[in-house]
């Protein structure tokens, strides 16, 4: 048996306000778990994405979540949940002005192949990008994979560079 407090578990540099990484704390080796705090304007996610091998589900513990889905927006309200398929892409945001607190679960734990969509301003589409923190580890910047152009960066509590 594995217990954790939440608020112990370092906050990870993400697009959330607060993005809590409780696989390896909880000591788990087929899914994983991690508890989300969105503010307005905040992501789940880096860029628009699917999972190779990977199921997801989100929890919305409240507020209310509005998903980018290949179908058309998607809003899940407190106590709703939403389960993304393999290979399908989302991107969830809170487009409210209320905090979001939410759960994502997916399984089995790795991602596999993972595609990323941002718009790129130099070839002016969604186009595969690559994540990397920065040589300080105080940013992550997105960059286009065909012309490397930077596509985003985030700084701790920060959405510079994001456009919802």
């Amino acid at each position: 048996m594995e217990k954790v407090r939440i608020d112990d578990v370092d906050n990870s540099l993400q697009p959330a306000a607060v993005m809590r990484h409780l696989t390896e704390p909880l000591g788990l080796t087929d899914f994983a778990i991690n508890y989300y705090e969105l503010e307005p304007g905040d992501s789940f996610a880096f860029a628009y994405h699917s999972h190779d091998v990977q199921e997801e589900v989100f929890y919305v513990q409240s507020g209310t979540a509005t998903f980018e889905t290949e179908d058309g927006p998607v809003t899940v309200e407190a106590g709703e949940v939403i389960r993304f398929d393999r290979g399908e892409f989302q991107r969830g945001w809170n487009r409210s002005d209320e905090l979001i607190q939410a759960v994502a679960f997916g399984a089995p734990l790795e991602y596999g192949e993972q595609r990323k969509l941002r718009h790129c301003p130099n070839c002016e589409t969604e186009t595969d990008t690559w994540l990397e923190r920065t040589d300080d580890e105080t940013a992550v910047v997105a960059y286009c994979k065909r012309c490397g152009a930077e596509t985003g960066r985030w700084f701790e509590g920060s959405m510079e560079g994001e456009v919802p």
